[in-house]
């Protein structure tokens, strides 16, 4: 008897330690009241822990994430069920067909962290049931049918990081949401009024837009309400009974009146043909530029003639500006345009030139395309690009505003970019061409430091991490990153907002249309396995059609023994010794690209498992002197 009741009490152990039965019961109850796509089919033999979209702790005992994007889910939440699921910390559902309002029961998911119901069709005012659960640090109601005012108790939710609502028909006046860690904000596209609170003014322009009737910082100021004046009784005209025709001194003041109004459109049309033919006078800021065959360039600005003086004065008005102390730079937007100049790249942002200024000084000029922001936006997002400082970053030096033309000025690195390096096909020997192994990783190190840095204490997106804005310089270790921090500048969902090139962007990034960290981590974990693979980004192997990203080409071919299938077989045979750090770079590249963004690391924790691999090592990825946290280059202009 005693015996089987140890093993009673043993089998009841492992029942409860290796199955979440009551959460199993929860889940069941929901899918089978919910309708849904056929795809969705959790099988009851099997493990709940084991089940499409279900995650559970480390013991296996409950459902700690419920992840069910587009699963085709139709209808309303059922009550008596998702808000059984007690130690949940994620649910995500977007992309469905849901509707109506949230099932008061979810304000016992007392762990709810991460909560993402965008891209729906609930309705009804904002759901109150949500402000019961404190523990959310994000929060995505985006893309809905919700309306009414977003209440001030929104402030309760302390935790908050990510508070996502655009696109719904909320009105009235946005509360005073004071949540010190709230790091992104989005209330554009609804119906919302009046000023925007000053603890939410530091939120770009982008995150209000939308909304016709909102104003103050960062949109367009408030204009005060004045009292309307008193009306005024308006007297008929003296009219005779025995005649309706004006006096002949009424009739004279109507006619010279007409006269005056004539003339002074006639001159308003005068003086705006002038000022458009004066437009086509003058030196052109910036011009499209290509290298001819002899390696001859043309300029990027016209020197003006004579004729043209009067124009150049004009448009120096519009001065360079430069940002961050300036980088030691003393030239002047003249001197700019009398540069000869080559260019380096067209991206979707706009073209990227090489210009040599008369006096040796070379630099590299963005030239943007399509920006959607205003112009004191548009200042104060470079102004805050220039006041990031570290030795990992292509620091922005000035910038040009005007209505035709919008230039970046940054330093130029006389180096390769890490692209042409991984895959220049003249390279023979090392699978590296000039990099091997451990050049290699420190290059992946300084990229991971720098988009910390962003991260961080600079709270920047990147936007467009990819092997081609990595610049390298001698020291693998002050690789820098170029091109962070533009997607702002640009409409949502446009090709310049969504920068990122086909193999590096994130799912998501369809739908939020907006780069993210997250985001910014998928694009790094993709950099990763493009080392690793020695593949290019938007296709697998040459044995599949163009075009299979390069997540899913390593995930359809990883086995046990990853690093014969899916590593660079020059990369393994070159540097055997190195394997098991192959494997575990591999690993983390493979974390950084999950599908769902809340399955990824921080970029701060990315470092630190890299930085694990420099210890493992002797406490260096071998050779160099570290990564530099900040760096000043010489002010002559030419940074190699």
């Amino acid at each position: 008897m005693e015996l089987l009741s140890l093993f009673l009490i043993f089998l009841f152990s492992y029942s409860t330690a290796g199955e979440p039965t009551s959460d199993r019961a929860v889940l069941l109850s929901f899918i089978s009241r919910v309708p849904h796509s056929p795809r969705k089919q959790w099988n009851s033999t099997s493990s709940a822990c084991d089940w499409v979209g279900v995650t559970c702790d480390a013991n296996r005992s409950a459902v700690v994430a419920l992840r069910l994007p587009a699963s085709g889910l139709v209808g309303t939440l059922p009550p008596d069920t998702l808000g059984r699921l007690s130690s949940l910390r994620i649910l995500s559902l977007h992309a469905n067909r849901l509707s109506g309002a949230l099932p008061e029961d979810l304000s016992n998911l007392i762990h709810l962290e991460r909560l993402y119901l965008q891209n729906n069709l609930f309705s009804g005012g904002f759901p109150q049931v949500i402000l019961h659960i404190t523990g959310l640090s994000q929060l995505d109601l985006s893309q809905n049918n919700f309306s009414g005012e977003i209440p001030s108790a929104v402030n309760n939710l302390t935790q908050l990081t990510v508070l996502f609502l655009q696109q719904n028909y909320f009105s009235g006046s946005i509360p005073l949401i004071n949540i010190p860690g709230l790091s992104y904000l989005n209330v554009s596209h609804n119906a919302l009024n009046g000023s925007i609170p000053a603890p939410i003014q530091r939120f770009p322009a982008s995150s209000f837009a939308g909304n016709l009737g909102l104003c103050g910082a960062p949109l367009k100021m408030c204009t005060p309400s004045i009292a309307s004046p008193p009306s005024t009784q308006i007297r008929s005209l003296d009219r005779t009974n025995n005649s309706t025709k004006f006096s002949t001194t009424k009739i004279v003041a109507i006619a010279v009146a007409a006269a005056v109004v004539g003339l002074l459109a006639l001159m308003l049309l005068v003086i705006w043909w002038y000022k458009k033919q004066r437009s086509k006078v003058g030196p052109k800021h910036l011009k499209s530029v290509a290298v001819d065959p002899e390696g001859k360039s043309d300029e990027i600005g016209t020197t003006p003639s004579s004729k043209e003086d009067s124009g150049a004065r004009k448009i120096s008005r519009n001065r360079l500006v430069f940002v961050g102390g300036g980088g030691g730079y003393k030239f002047q937007l003249e001197d700019l345009l009398r540069a000869s100049a080559e260019v380096m790249g067209k991206g979707t942002v706009g073209n990227t030139y090489k210009a040599v200024l008369e006096d040796g000084t070379t630099v590299v000029v963005k030239r943007l395309r399509e920006v959607a922001v205003s112009k004191r936006e548009f200042e104060e997002i470079v102004e805050k690009l220039g006041m990031v400082h570290h030795g990992n970053l292509l620091p922005v030096r000035a910038y040009y505003y005007s209505k035709n033309e919008k230039l970046l000025i940054s330093d130029y690195i006389a180096g390769r970019s890490f692209s042409s390096s991984l895959h220049d096909p003249q390279r023979e020997g090392s699978a590296r061409g000039s990099l091997d192994w451990s050049r290699t990783l420190r290059v992946a190190m300084a990229v991971a430091r720098g988009v910390s840095h962003l991260h961080g204490s600079a709270g920047i997106v990147h936007g467009n991490i990819k092997s081609s804005n990595v610049l390298l310089r001698h020291n693998p270790d002050d690789s820098a990153i170029s091109n962070y921090g533009l997607s702002v500048l640009f409409k949502p969902g446009s090709s310049q907002a969504s920068q990122a090139g086909s193999g590096y962007r994130a799912p998501e990034l369809s739908e939020t249309l907006r780069p993210t960290l997250k985001s910014d981590v998928y694009s790094f974990g993709v950099l990763l396995l493009e080392l690793l693979t020695g593949k290019q980004p938007n296709r697998g192997s040459a044995e599949e059609a163009e075009g299979t990203d390069l997540p899913r080409w390593v995930q359809s071919v990883a086995r046990e023994e990853w690093t014969s299938e899916v590593v660079d077989a020059k990369v393994v045979q070159e540097n055997g010794e190195h394997e098991t750090e192959m494997v575990q770079l591999l690993h983390l590249a493979m974390a950084c690209v999950a599908t769902e963004p809340g399955e990824r690391p921080d970029m701060v924790d990315v470092v630190g498992m890299m930085d694990e691999l420099a210890r493992k090592r002797g406490g260096k990825l071998e050779g160099g002197d570290g990564i530099r946290d900040s760096f000043e280059p010489a002010v002559a202009g030419h940074v190699g």
